[in-house]
């Protein structure tokens, strides 16, 4: 590691990573690193080399920020800004501030300004998650982070893998199979915005198949009217009749949210892609219409006396995960 930055501890490792916290000399901040071995015979991997491509070219306040690359042949160092914990931690340690209305507005709003961001730049995220989205607690701010499965898109849209995001989280069309662009974000910040409310994740199932029938259970089976073309490419849709007595519809899983908050969180559920709303479309929405002045409860205080040192090895490995210390199959 460079002369130029301290080590103060290891928070977290993958099967191919470690990831530090350092202290820079130079400018007394704390960074966190993301060191990546090389195993490979033939170098570094294209797939790393896509991911430091994509987030040097990313400038965004609510991006985590790459700060430098470094490399000594044997790893590749990422040095990243350091931030506190991610949303998910940050729901579990202190759901009370996390269920506040205005902390929900304020933290979807900012989601969705740096999603709208990739997606002008052509840039899929594809693995969209409350362990990927870093919060400061001082400034009240959370970044996308993890950028280990994102890549470009093309016009006209190719075919690229299904096998990408994290399950709960997974938009219909890659369940199913089929072709997919920048609405694959969209609904993944759709069940991250259903688990702020609800402090619980959208979906539950173990397995795809699972998925999809919570899916159509509380959103209804897609057909020729509300998908068209779905009924042809999956012709099994149309044999999925029978869900479980106790199936419940979005509006009585997701409750206590304004009115416009739950239009908003159906534009995103769409099942249909061409039908779900845009990350543009969706800052545009009544439901953002006071953010500028929205006023929310300050959590750093917390950090006083709700035992933060007890929560620190929690709060380094979800910070780890979210900076891409789980390696992955990334394509």
């Amino acid at each position: 590691m460079d002369n130029k930055y301290e080590l103060i501890e290891k928070i977290g490792e993958g099967g191919f990573s470690m990831i530090y916290k350092y202290r820079d000399c130079v400018t007394n901040e704390t960074v966190a690193v993301k060191r990546i071995f090389i195993v490979n015979e033939n170098g570094v991997p294209s797939s790393l080399i896509r991911e430091i491509s994509l987030l040097k070219d990313l400038d965004h306040i609510n991006i985590v920020r790459l700060l430098n690359v470094l490399s000594n042949g044997e790893s590749v160092d990422l040095v990243f800004e350091c931030l506190d914990l991610d949303l998910k931690k940050f729901i579990n340690s202190y759901p009370e501030i996390a269920k506040d209305p205005h902390m929900i507005k304020r933290f979807m709003h900012q989601i969705l300004r740096g999603v709208a961001y990739c997606h002008a730049h052509e840039i899929l995220h594809r693995d969209l998650k409350p362990r990927n989205l870093l919060i400061d607690l001082n400034n009240k701010m959370v970044k996308l982070a993890d950028f280990g499965l994102a890549r470009t898109f093309d016009v006209p849209l190719r075919t690229y893998t299904g096998n990408v995001g994290t399950l709960p989280y997974r938009a219909p069309e890659l369940l199913l199979g089929l072709n997919y662009s920048v609405p694959v974000d969209v609904w993944s910040v759709g069940c991250i915005f259903a688990e702020m409310v609800t402090q619980q994740p959208l979906f539950t199932g173990t397995c795809e198949i699972n998925i999809l029938i919570e899916m159509f259970s509380m959103l209804g089976v897609p057909n020729e009217a509300t998908w068209p073309g779905v009924t042809s490419l999956c012709g099994y849709i149309s044999t999925m009749t029978e869900f479980p007595s106790h199936v419940r519809s979005l509006a009585e899983v997701v409750t206590g949210l304004e009115p416009a908050g739950f239009d908003l969180l159906s534009k995103m559920l769409c099942l249909n892609p061409s039908g779900r709303i845009t990350a543009e479309d969706a800052l545009k929405h009544s439901y953002f219409g006071n953010v500028a002045g929205i006023a929310i409860p300050h959590p750093i205080c917390l950090l006083e006396w709700t035992g933060y040192l007890s929560l620190h090895f929690d709060h380094c490995t979800s910070i780890a995960k979210a900076y891409g210390g789980d390696d992955r199959l990334r394509r």
